[in-house]
């Protein structure tokens, strides 16, 4: 095959996935937590024609070599865990992270995700659940007739009723770190797993051990900047039609030997 046909493919099809990490950061910008997605590229292998400092002579050698790429391919789409903008909700089970760290969330299976999603809500028994039902870990359930819960920057749970207004402790709200942040696994629902490249999660009091604090009655907005993802998009959009042109100029130019040179 051509290798100039060949390396424009890999570069429509590189900008191709590109665009769609573009897409779903654009289509996130109101989801709370959510991090926004990069595309990294890596060149492919090369076809090695002459060797870089091979003997040009008995007593010289070439400075340069001759080697032709092949394309482009995408090795990773990386997250970009930078803090988002907190917004003031003033919901007593809306809760932010400030700095590093996850909650944790038990799974239906057993298994804890990990999310910077804070909006959670009571279900049926007084636990705290994430949207989906799924319990925060530890579990904090809030007994029936509080009036108020508090949650502490590190993470205590406090609440109130009319029988005990001075306020009973019913629990604390862990954060877990990763060594690798950028290794957890994306699953949807605003959710991560552990992966081997994450490492094992450290888990500790907000506040402590390079974890951040918490905010109650505030939610962390994605981090996606709009501005920079429209501009990514029109890169791509170029990049994609150069590689397109590439496609055809090569062809023209295949038609041109086939046709007068044949």
């Amino acid at each position: 095959m051509n290798l100039a046909l060949w390396a424009a493919k890999t570069g429509l099809d590189a900008q191709n996935t590109r665009m769609a990490v573009i897409a779903n950061n654009l289509a996130n910008t109101n989801t709370t937590g959510f991090k926004a997605g990069r595309a990294a590229f890596q060149d492919l292998m090369y076809q090695n024609i002459r060797q870089v400092g091979a003997q040009s002579t008995q007593n010289t050698q070439y400075t340069t070599g001759l080697t032709l790429g092949t394309g482009v391919h995408i090795v990773a789409t990386e997250k970009d865990y930078t803090q988002g903008s907190v917004n003031q909700t003033n919901g007593s089970l809306d809760l932010a992270i400030s700095g590093r760290g996850f909650f944790q969330i038990t799974m239906p299976d057993g298994t804890i995700a990990y999310t910077r999603d804070g909006s959670f809500s009571l279900d049926n028994q007084g636990n705290v659940v994430t949207a989906r039902g799924y319990p925060l870990l530890p579990a904090i359930n809030v007994p029936v007739g509080s009036t108020t819960v508090t949650v502490g920057s590190d993470g205590v749970v406090t609440v109130t009723s009319q029988a005990n207004p001075k306020g009973t402790k019913v629990g604390q709200v862990q954060l877990a770190d990763f060594v690798n942040v950028e290794g957890l696994q994306p699953t949807g629902d605003n959710l991560l797993v552990e992966s081997a490249a994450s490492g094992a999660p450290q888990t500790g009091t907000a506040g402590t051990n390079s974890l951040g604090t918490i905010q109650q009655g505030a939610l962390e907005t994605s981090n996606v900047n709009s501005v920079t993802e429209l501009v990514s998009m029109i890169e791509c959009q170029r990049s994609y039609e150069m590689n397109s042109k590439a496609i055809s100029t090569t062809d023209q130019m295949l038609q041109y030997l086939t046709t007068n040179l044949a």
